[in-house]
């Protein structure tokens, strides 16, 4: 069986190597090609003979999909499965699974970065002090104390929420399905409309889904204190971006720390949220991407596969 890699996962060699082992063992072949930003046919060609591809965040068509009459597993070094045509591939049978949980710690951690780089200004002091600026303009705000809210207490979302506990902060959270079970940790458990009022910080950790696009939106940014900060770590459609982008503009709201946009970077010069300067974090969508989290997805991904060889896939979406 051919086990096409079609965009890279960003392992040392070695350890790749190490990963697919046990597949190998099993008389399977790989062959791996950086796929990004190549016509379809070009994938088409390199992926014909391939029954297993993997593959991360990078777009894949209905045209591809159809194109390879052998494809019967897509392994995806990825949380989300958004970029994939998920009704054809039901269709045809072709087992998806995912590599959740592979980046929840990177991802609190840049929730907590950009939190910071908004509150203390680190950004806008580094490039004062390079200047020859002193730190008059720069002082920031503390953590402790504030109300941090929650949209999505999934792994990531109830792992951000022990992080904040542990800062002073008190936690709120909305996640349907509701889990109470996270009020004995000292999270409280809330309809999104109060937490939208109450929070210092609003965080999403929440799928982009037809009921979750746009969320925060005009009408649920209004309902935010000035004093509150957002921080988007998920996907960037979960916020009008333009709507974001007047709160910010206005004051309506604090301030941001972006790493997700409506498309993935790079972002064109005159996308909206690059026109706010002073109150705004922005990262090119790097909070899955640590050396310790792609050598977990890296093993996830080959497990995935030696799992669906032996007839009890896992991580199926």
């Amino acid at each position: 069986m051919v086990i096409a890699i079609i965009q890279p996962l960003l392992l040392n060699s070695q350890v790749q190597k190490k990963l697919f082992q046990p597949i190998k063992a099993l008389g399977h072949s790989l062959i791996e090609k950086d796929c990004r930003k190549k016509e379809d046919d070009t994938i088409i060609e390199f992926a014909k003979d391939a029954e297993v591809i993997i593959m991360a965040n990078m777009p894949i068509s209905e045209k591809v999909i159809n194109a390879l009459p052998k494809l019967k597993m897509i392994s995806v070094a990825f949380t989300g499965v958004d970029h994939i045509p998920l009704e054809l591939c039901h269709k045809k049978n072709i087992t998806i699974c995912n590599a959740q949980g592979y980046a929840t710690r990177a991802v609190c951690e840049l929730v907590f970065g950009l939190l910071f780089s908004v509150y203390r200004k680190i950004s806008n002091a580094d490039q004062a002090l390079r200047k020859g600026e002193t730190s008059a303009a720069y002082f920031g705000t503390e953590l402790w104390g504030k109300t941090f809210g929650i949209i999505g207490a999934g792994s990531i979302g109830e792992e951000v929420a022990k992080i904040a506990l542990a800062f002073g902060c008190k936690v709120l959270a909305y996640s349907q399905p509701a889990r109470p079970e996270l009020e004995k940790l000292g999270i409280k458990m809330t309809n999104l409309t109060t937490l939208l009022k109450e929070s210092d910080i609003v965080s999403l950790h929440v799928p982009l889904l037809e009921s979750t696009k746009h969320m925060l939106n005009k009408e649920k940014l209004a309902l935010m204190k000035p004093s509150t900060v957002i921080i988007n770590t998920a996907r960037g459609p979960l916020i009008d971006n333009e709507a974001l982008t007047e709160a910010l503009l206005n004051k309506q709201i604090a301030g941001a720390g972006l790493d997700v946009f409506d498309m993935e970077p790079p972002i064109p010069p005159d996308y909206c949220l690059l026109k706010v300067q002073d109150n705004i974090v922005v990262t090119p969508h790097i909070a899955y991407g640590t050396t310790e989290s792609f050598i977990k997805r890296g093993q996830i991904v080959f497990d995935n596969v030696i799992h669906w060889l032996k007839g009890n896939p896992i991580n199926v979406k």
